[in-house]
């Protein structure tokens, strides 16, 4: 089940189409992997009463197609998804985890890859329990990001180190840790120019955006050249 970019189900690579109810429930039970039929009931028919949203939800699960029912174990009270169902998003999670939690040097190109190419969580669905999930997963990659920049770099591969920082300011463009980790791997490389370069283009950003100044942090990162006015910081 993909949940990263847009709903897909998928048997054997071929697309399952389901109605959108069907859609939410399965998405909210994939996230949670277990999860109360009351609690399920209310999240997802949150303006009714509750036996509406009851009868709402024995209408969702007659939905599903035969084969879709056996992805939920579904008892008296309870829901939980199929140990046979893969979710991406939960994927993404364990491998962002892993990132951060790591206290060796492993290798960090496969991790790269997930995190730099994965799609936010279900895109254009705004309910709240997908704006917190969605707001969770997006830190976790963002600080695993901030993760694997740093360990690129300390191992010298400071191409894919600016590859992840780079990642992480296209999902935030004013978070500052992975702007600082952008210079940092053009300064390793001795690209100077692109280095201050990037930093004045943050800086204007900042302005623009936020009234505030890069960190003293930030600005210290910055070798003074003879062709570019002093650095500033907040």
């Amino acid at each position: 089940m993909r949940l990263l970019g847009q709903f897909r189900l998928e048997y054997d690579t071929e697309a399952v189409e389901l109605c959108m109810n069907a859609q939410r429930l399965l998405a909210f039970v994939g996230l949670r992997g277990h999860v109360s039929r009351t609690v399920l009931a209310g999240t997802l028919w949150p303006d009714v009463t509750e036996e509406h949203a009851r009868g709402s939800l024995r209408t969702a699960l007659c939905k599903l197609p035969g084969q879709e029912r056996a992805l939920l174990h579904c008892n008296r009270d309870s829901m939980s998804i199929a140990d046979c169902v893969t979710v991406d998003a939960h994927a993404l999670a364990e491998t962002a985890l892993s990132v951060v939690r790591a206290t060796g040097t492993p290798d960090d190109r496969p991790a790269l890859a997930v995190l730099r190419d994965c799609g936010d969580l279900l895109p254009g669905w705004d309910e709240d329990w997908v704006l917190l999930e969605r707001e969770r997963l997006r830190q976790l990659r963002l600080h695993a990001l901030d993760a694997v920049a740093e360990s690129l770099a300390r191992a010298g591969c400071h191409a894919l180190a600016l590859e992840a920082a780079l990642a992480s300011v296209r999902i935030e463009p004013l978070r500052e840790s992975a702007h600082r980790a952008v210079v940092s791997a053009h300064l390793a490389e001795g690209n100077v120019i692109e280095a201050v370069r990037h930093y004045r283009a943050f800086q204007r950003l900042l302005r623009e955006e936020l009234g505030l100044e890069p960190s003293h942090r930030f600005a210290r990162m910055i070798p003074p050249t003879d062709s570019s006015p002093p650095i500033t910081a907040r």
